[in-house]
């Protein structure tokens, strides 16, 4: 546990040192949208592109992985929906509240930090779930965030809406990239290779440093909040339901899929096991403000998760690592 908590340590670190910075003012608030623009657009589609390149193209295309890490995502979706819906969240709140149960801070963080504790070949499966979070799982809750909406095309045009976001969207197209230069043995030119290196290098520090500075964001404009207080039974449930259910559930929901014939090796299980034990993604905190969600809930949702995973996924760590 010790030697996990050593490897692990640094990454939440620099979330912490995000948060002071943001919070003792050394990082205006004002600058946090422009690191977020670094890591999504610059740095870490050259890290995904850079791992997707160096990795097996059977391993991107593993189709038990896809199909089963799937399943379970529905599953959280619909599952956490069902015991949030009430007089106060509706469904833009709680389809966003949704999303940041399924969706793990996988890109942010959970590439680099699996790579370093199990090697280069864990990018292989959580790339894997990435497409899958950022391609079916945004989607399918950004569509049920426009259920609220009246007209009889409102969910129609969400959905439109989403697809045009996810073809916007970088990091599919820097894994599709990478996958292509990995199964036709490609390699980049010198100065371009170490150019996306360089860039590559800074997304994990520079994105979780971002995570913490958002966090703090959070905090500090709570106050105007517009819809009151923030309850604990507003987002703490769904916190747990990430960090515990979400994990069980993928552990379960292989080890059945395995014994049923699917094809999943059991390093590729644990990678999926770890995922779903990260924290909840960053970036759904900013789309809930572009969609109008109650943002100061789901930021106080990344927050619990972030801070806790700290134990919690260095706990599974050392439970299941092979």
């Amino acid at each position: 546990m010790l030697e996990v908590l050593r490897i692990t340590f640094p990454f939440f670190a620099l979330v912490l040192c995000g948060y002071a910075a943001a919070r003792k003012g050394l990082l205006p608030l004002e600058a946090i949208p422009g690191l977020n623009g670094f890591v999504l657009f610059f740095a870490l589609p050259c890290m995904l592109f850079r791992f997707g390149a160096s990795t097996p193209i059977a391993q991107l295309l593993n189709a038990g992985v896809f199909f089963t890490y799937l399943f379970c995502a529905l599953v959280m979706v619909s599952f956490t929906i069902a015991i949030s819906l009430n007089s106060r969240i509706r469904w833009s709140d709680a389809s966003l509240g949704a999303l940041v149960a399924a969706f793990p801070n996988t890109g942010f963080m959970g590439v680099p930090l699996l790579v370093a504790l199990l090697g280069s070949a864990a990018a292989g499966p959580a790339i894997v779930t990435i497409v899958v979070d950022m391609v079916i799982t945004t989607s399918l809750c950004v569509a049920l965030s426009r259920m609220d909406a009246a007209g009889e095309h409102g969910a129609a045009v969400a959905a439109r809406k989403a697809l045009a976001g996810v073809v916007r969207n970088p990091m599919p197209w820097a894994i599709s990239l990478g996958g292509a230069f990995s199964y036709w043995h490609l390699e980049l030119i010198g100065p371009v290779a170490k150019t996306v290196g360089l860039l590559g290098d800074a997304a994990s520090p520079v994105a979780l440093f971002t995570i913490g500075a958002v966090l703090a964001r959070s905090q500090l404009l709570a106050h105007e909040r517009p819809h009151g207080p923030l309850r604990l039974g507003d987002y703490l449930p769904v916190a747990v339901i990430k960090l515990l259910v979400h994990p069980l559930l993928v552990l379960l929901v292989t080890a059945m899929a395995v014994q049923w014939g699917v094809k999943i090796d059991h390093f590729a299980w644990v990678v999926m096991v770890l995922v779903a034990a990260l924290p909840s993604a960053s970036n759904v905190s900013l789309l809930a403000e572009r969609l109008g969600a109650d943002n100061g809930r789901i930021a106080r949702i990344i927050l619990v998760t972030t801070a806790v995973a700290f134990l919690t996924f260095s706990g599974a760590v050392a439970l299941i690592k092979p």
